[in-house]
């Protein structure tokens, strides 16, 4: 481990340095079923890169509405300190691996004000014959990083919660990706996020048994919000609750992300994705990486056999490994989570990646990042009156959060306007709305339909959460054709547990309908275009949410 530069090394690098020291003070060889480790990583401190803003005047970028793009060209055209230079030229030299570029801000992944997922993060081969290219995309890559303090979702999100960029400072962390090389693709065989506390508790599991989220290939599938596996650790063989083994193979994961190690690429040095792929499942079967994380569909007999050793479908369930449990993933995961969790003193969220067993090699689990989160407070208790009162607004048995609050205004999607085909265009309109009540210094309840936060358009409305930042209460309406579990691992899940702020899942079929007829009364309206409405509630509303038992109601 090195640390180049003075300054602060960021919330994330903090995070490794404290795995470390947790790791250091167990015995790994008793202590865990599988090898456990941190992978090599380095730190770039916040002085080179206030020494970089300020050498190349870049700082008015924090008060500017220049595109993210300009942006970035606009630092990749900047001079760096010779020292650092130095440093990265002798960081290449003794680096064969592909790197993970990862921002470590002095915000970023702190308890009160997470900015979890808000800036990039570029995934480089570092597989180029020479050290100069090799050098060079390095730079472009610290450059993307740092350049991402001050892009569009960073303005958003800290003109949300009343901070000033220019007091953020960044940091970066230069740490070897845990995988292996299979053809011209580098990943691993699986990705993870764990937590002790789940909000979403399903089946027979407490929140307090915590959830753990799996991905075949690099973690970018659970951050982004994409499919993936859900489970308890406590109870690993039971199942999300799918309705059916049709609905299973809908909303598991039908593609992976990689390195891409091909010699040539196209020439984006601005794009985090510049160096990865989205392969389909097709291509891990061929990698012989399949087999630990699918099972296989008999239509036949409507039955899920664990492994790829029958045709049929294949369905990532990771029953290979939670079932039949060829790899000890989840008592190891468990055990770093008790650890974590006992060195933090709070609940804790641990991100982690393991490199198969391949060439008769011995399975290995790498730690990547660890951060606190906040947990379900003092109780609350809610009536069967306030479930189907006259003045009831919406009911949710998939709430998030715990307490209660009173909320003023109400941000919406239009339930006539909405469209899957239109989730990219309403999400730029929920943006506009979230400015336009940050201006007027109004907090809200946000309504739409589908997964909130999700990168997938056809599984909801990808807003960041920098285009929300001013919601205190998120209600979301599945229907038939977006019936989707939530992704409580990824980091738009933890920046809403981190801010306290409720988040409450409606299935009109289980729950009730949502009143449209009380919001559609309400004429004062604060902002409108074509798909969303900003409204005053006359009176407010109140938010009250069991987070035990996963319960939530909204009233008038």
């Amino acid at each position: 481990m090195e640390i180049y530069g003075g300054g602060g090394v960021g919330g994330k690098a903090s995070g490794l340095f404290s795995i470390v020291d947790a790791l250091r003070d167990t015995d790994p060889g008793g202590t865990f079923p599988m090898k456990v480790s941190v992978p090599r990583f380095s730190v770039i401190g916040t002085e080179f890169f206030r020494d970089f803003v300020k050498r190349n005047d870049l700082d008015r970028y924090a008060s500017t509405c220049e595109p993210d793009d300009r942006i970035a060209m606009a630092f990749m055209g900047g001079e760096v300190s010779p020292m650092l230079s130095g440093d990265l030229w002798k960081f290449v030299r003794g680096a064969r691996e592909p790197i993970a570029v990862r921002s470590s801000s002095l915000l970023e992944d702190d308890l009160r004000t997470p900015l979890a997922g808000i800036y990039q993060t570029k995934m480089i081969p570092n597989n180029q014959p020479s050290d100069e290219i090799r050098f060079r995309k390095l730079m472009e890559a610290v450059k993307l990083v740092w350049a991402s303090t001050y892009f569009s979702d960073s303005r958003e999100f800290h003109r949300g919660i009343g901070s000033e960029l220019q007091d953020e400072a960044m940091a970066v962390v230069l740490q070897d990706i845990v995988g292996a090389r299979y053809g011209d693709r580098f990943y691993p065989v699986v990705s993870g996020v764990a937590r002790t506390f789940n909000f979403y508790a399903f089946g027979k599991s407490r929140p307090e048994d915590g959830v753990v989220n799996l991905a075949l290939g690099l973690g970018k599938t659970i951050v982004d919000g994409g499919l993936c596996w859900s489970y308890s650790p406590r109870s690993p063989g039971t199942p999300p609750p799918f309705g059916s083994s049709n609905d299973m193979m809908k909303n598991t994961q039908n593609s992976f992300w990689c390195v891409n190690m091909e010699r040539v690429t196209e020439f984006d040095p601005i794009r985090e994705t510049e160096f990865m792929l989205s392969c389909p499942l097709s291509d891990s079967y061929y990698d012989d990486t399949l087999k630990f994380v699918a099972s296989t569909y008999l239509p036949g007999s409507d039955m899920m056999v664990s492994g790829t050793g029958r045709e049929g479908p294949r369905v990532v369930n990771f029953a290979p490994i939670l079932q039949d449990r060829v790899i000890p993933l989840n008592e190891t995961v468990r055990k770093v989570l008790d650890i974590c969790a006992g060195s933090a003193g709070s609940p804790v969220e641990v991100e982690f990646a393991m490199k198969g067993p391949i060439r008769g090699g011995e399975p290995d689990l790498g730690l990547l990042q660890v951060r606190p989160i906040s947990a379900a407070g003092d109780s609350v208790e809610i009536s069967a009156d306030e479930l189907e009162g006259p003045g009831t607004l919406a009911v949710s048995r998939k709430a998030l959060g715990n307490g209660e609050m009173g909320v003023s205004h109400v941000v919406f999607v239009k339930p006539e306007a909405f469209s899957t085909s239109l989730t990219r265009a309403i999400a730029s309109e929920i943006a506009l709305a979230n400015r336009k009540m940050a201006e007027l210094g109004l907090d809200y309840l946000l309504i739409g339909f589908g997964r909130w936060g999700s990168t997938d358009p056809w599984l909801g409305i990808p807003v960041t959460w920098g285009n929300i930042s001013g919601a205190r209460v998120i209600l979301e309406i599945s229907g038939p054709n977006m019936r989707v579990e939530l992704s409580q691992g990824s980091h738009f899940f933890h920046n809403l547990s981190s801010f306290g702020v409720s988040y409450l899942s409606v299935s009109e079929t289980l729950d009730g309908p949502v009143r449209w007829e009380l919001i559609e009364s309400w004429d004062e309206v604060v902002h409108e275009s074509d798909h969303v409405r900003c409204v005053r509630a006359p009176g407010g509303l109140r938010v009250r949410i069991d987070g035990r038992r996963g319960l939530g109601v909204i009233t008038i």
